[in-house]
């Protein structure tokens, strides 16, 4: 989330405003509500909306609308707290040695800011309908020695496995959501595809929206009402015409975004037959899970310094690559993309600024060449 996202400017008793952030993006209006204010209750939400004082970019709101990275959320005034009689909020269930165990397993960087842990693939992020086990539940169980449980700060599909980062406190949360939203965090996955592109070391520049008639549960390219969604690939080696093993950075954060792009140009990851269908199949023993890892993340630490971590492949990728003849050492040895000030979101403000201010310049001095004529 970004700071905007977590934090409205209103005085107590006045309408607030939010801004929707990167990680939020697609998510339902509900969750959004769970996420960053928990003590508001669904069925405070569900009146709000029923009463038109729930709004998005001005327009009237349900509690399971999605919502974009971007707009605006208008939140009513806070109310009253509930009497002392009310319900009290349900408590996590304590957890069990084999799920401390396991989630204490997952961690591959830690200190007194962050965590980076190692999602294997089939664990969501965070909870759902009909998702009991998920990361989210069993976050306390990394606390150590700090003072509360920590925070996720970006999500990767349940399918997917790899580097995933956590905030250990407030500060450091906002710091790093100010990193994902801004895109000066670098991510790095790995992917196994069918087939190979024919440009090897490519960007696929292709807009991204919600797919009409799934509920928002699937995304496509949407030349006219996609957001825009970029993805720098590149083929690290190659089975033949059969499949290519390839590094991937996302420019933006869409939904799926790497599925999507990945299917759209004809190579979809192996095992998504969400997106690839049975063309993202392979045979002769290859796994049918997805194929998608997040092999790296690098941020810079709030207290200095870069956070730079990689993450082992799980079982069913290391064996295909090893099946298909693969060197693991040659993916790492791959340069990571530097980011240019001009591409992050604060680069992008400064722009449009400068552009707007060079206009008005501009239109100020035909106004004087006519009042000399």
């Amino acid at each position: 989330m970004s700071e905007t996202s977590a934090k409205s400017s209103a005085p107590a008793g006045d309408v607030r405003q939010f801004t929707v952030g990167a990680d939020d993006d697609g998510i339902r209006l509900d969750r959004w509500f769970k996420r960053h204010m928990p003590d508001t209750s669904f069925n405070v939400v569900s009146r709000w909306a029923r009463t038109g004082q729930l709004r998005v970019d001005g327009k009237r709101a349900t509690p399971g609308d999605r919502i974009e990275a971007g707009q605006q959320i208008r939140v009513p005034p806070a109310e009253a707290p509930a009497p002392a009689t009310a319900r009290p909020k349900r408590e996590r269930p304590p957890l069990s040695a084999d799920e401390i165990d396991f989630a204490q397993s997952m961690v591959i960087h830690r200190d007194k800011a962050a965590l980076v842990v190692n999602k294997p693939p089939g664990l969501a992020t965070q909870g759902g309908t009909k998702t009991e086990k998920h990361l989210d539940g069993l976050l306390d169980a990394l606390q150590f020695e700090a003072e509360g449980r920590p925070k996720l700060v970006h999500r990767l599909d349940k399918d997917t496995s790899g580097a995933l980062l956590l905030a250990r406190n407030a500060r450091a949360a906002g710091h790093f959501a100010k990193a994902f939203s801004s895109r000066t965090a670098r991510k790095v996955y790995w992917a196994l595809i069918t087939g190979v592109p024919s440009i090897e070391d490519g960007m696929i520049e292709l807009p991204i929206a919600k797919q009409p008639g799934t509920g928002g549960e699937k995304m496509h390219v949407d030349e006219k009402e996609g957001l825009p969604a970029r993805t720098r690939y590149r083929v690290i080696e190659r089975a033949g015409n059969r499949a290519a093993w390839v590094e991937l950075q996302p420019y933006t954060g869409r939904t799926h975004q790497l599925r999507v792009h990945l299917a759209a140009i004809g190579h979809p990851i192996v095992g998504d037959g969400k997106y690839g269908g049975p063309d993202a199949f392979l045979s002769g023993g290859i796994s049918r899970k997805m194929h998608l890892h997040a092999r790296r993340i690098r941020v810079d630490h709030p207290d200095g310094g870069t956070i730079d971590v990689t993450a082992d492949l799980p079982g069913h990728i290391a064996e295909s690559l090893g099946h298909l003849g693969f060197d693991v050492a040659l993916g790492d040895a791959l340069p990571l993309d530097e980011v240019k000030f001009s591409e992050t979101a604060e680069g992008k403000r400064r722009a449009v600024t400068a552009a707007a201010k060079a206009r008005r310049k501009e239109r100020r001095g035909e106004r004087r060449g006519r009042g000399r004529g």
